[in-house]
């Protein structure tokens, strides 16, 4: 063989190695994008797998993957006396759920704890007036001050925002609604609840009111109070959901609103 077939048969053998190295490199490359698309996709699911059902505040699952099976736990009038105890259970339990605020809780330094101590547990911390009043009774000064100002209130304490709002009773006004869709809030009412009628103002029958009751479905956004017999129903309360088949759903993958530009 001369000179001149040893030099070609080098150059295809660089030519081979140089295209090899090339087909390497966008393997490569179309594997990262695989592996980044799926992480930006699981990143989107992390977030919105729940919207609020405006009818009976239940909890819709937004894609049909999402598990159904779950119930939302909230906690209102915190926090008053023994919220944080419930909160303690709650963590310990592994179980999510918002503590709806009222802001004459926040007025001296051991509600202000008792709040940061909640959301320093990982808890959502919801907006329930600065004073528990009825806000269809309100103008549009009282308003701000009684729903903007526990939320300026509550920022001063955990450093955040409430994104979901309560009003008491459950009854809001088309004005009450129209300033939390300017201020990007999510209006909640509940699905059920009992722990402030006399016949439950006890742990036993309250526990089996709330698990065996037929309004019980996927969904569910039940309503509990910082009350004693409440605390001490809860441990029967999540055991009873876990023996029926139901998790918590996790406030963070709820919908959130984007406030009005």
């Amino acid at each position: 063989m001369n000179s001149e077939s040893e030099e070609n048969k080098q150059e295809d053998q660089e030519q081979d190695q140089i295209q090899e190295e090339e087909q390497d490199k966008d393997e490569s490359k179309e594997e990262n994008d695989t592996k980044e698309d799926t992480e930006n996709s699981e990143v989107k699911e992390d977030k919105a797998k729940y919207e609020v059902n405006e009818q009976d505040s239940s909890l819709q699952a937004l894609e049909e993957k999402v598990d159904k099976q779950k119930v939302l736990i909230t906690i209102d009038d915190a926090p008053d006396t023994y919220s944080v105890e419930m909160a303690e259970y709650l963590a310990e339990e592994d179980v999510p759920a918002i503590f709806f605020v009222n802001g004459h809780f926040l007025q001296d330094k051991e509600g202000k704890e008792d709040l940061k101590k909640i959301h320093d547990m990982g808890f959502e911390i919801g907006n329930h007036t600065m004073n528990h009043v009825d806000v269809t009774e309100l103008s549009e000064e009282e308003l701000e001050e009684e729903i903007v100002g526990l939320n300026d209130l509550i920022e001063e304490i955990i450093g955040e925002r409430p994104d979901f709002f309560r009003a008491p009773f459950g009854i809001n006004s088309n004005a009450s609604k129209e300033l939390l869709t300017e201020r990007g809030m999510v209006w909640m009412n509940w699905t059920y609840g009992y722990d402030w009628e006399a016949d439950y103002q006890n742990a036993e029958d309250l526990s089996k009111i709330m698990v065996e009751t037929e309004l019980l479905r996927n969904g569910s956004n039940l309503l509990m109070h910082d009350r004693e017999w409440t605390k001490e129903a809860l441990p029967n309360i999540i055991e009873g959901f876990r023996e029926k088949g139901y998790g918590f759903i996790n406030p963070d993958y709820i919908q959130k609103e984007e406030a009005d530009s």
